[in-house]
């Protein structure tokens, strides 16, 4: 076992930490799994960090991936009184995902297809319908 880290590794963490911790905030809806989903994510690439050939794409799969299905029963955002949160609560955990991935990291369709190993025409179907969904569901909660 390494008693130091690696400081090319450290750098990479530390650089890129901050973003995808909030990106995963908002696919997984509770600041607990998102960070148990980043840490998992951070430490598996620690295992395999010199063989890795792109190290962004190997952490989104195992950060995002699971968002896809394991808390697809839990409820996120509980008790947020935040619009945009609301909003984001009422997609469904693929559509969740596939926006933030979108807009907030702004991957292509493409990435987000290679990311999430879906096909691009169903990331371009589930992309139109979560913004349209997430819109709707902005303007509704305006008129509350």
């Amino acid at each position: 076992m390494l008693e130091t880290v690696d400081p090319e590794f450290a750098s990479y963490v530390d650089a890129r930490q901050g973003r995808w911790l909030r990106t995963a905030y908002l696919v997984y809806g509770e600041l607990e799994r998102a960070e148990h989903a980043l840490l998992h994510a951070f430490t598996r690439l620690s295992l395999t960090w010199p063989k890795v050939d792109d190290p962004d794409v190997f952490v989104q799969r195992l950060l995002y991936q699971p968002a896809l299905t394991r808390w697809s029963r839990v409820r996120p955002f509980p008790d947020s009184e935040d619009p945009v949160e609301r909003a984001l609560a009422d997609l469904t955990p693929t559509q969740r995902t596939i926006l933030v991935l979108l807009h907030l990291e702004e991957l292509t369709e493409f990435e987000v297809a290679d990311v999430l190993t879906m096909s691009h025409t169903a990331v371009h179907a589930q992309g139109l319908s979560a913004f349209e969904r997430f819109r709707r569901a902005l303007t509704a909660g305006e008129t509350r």
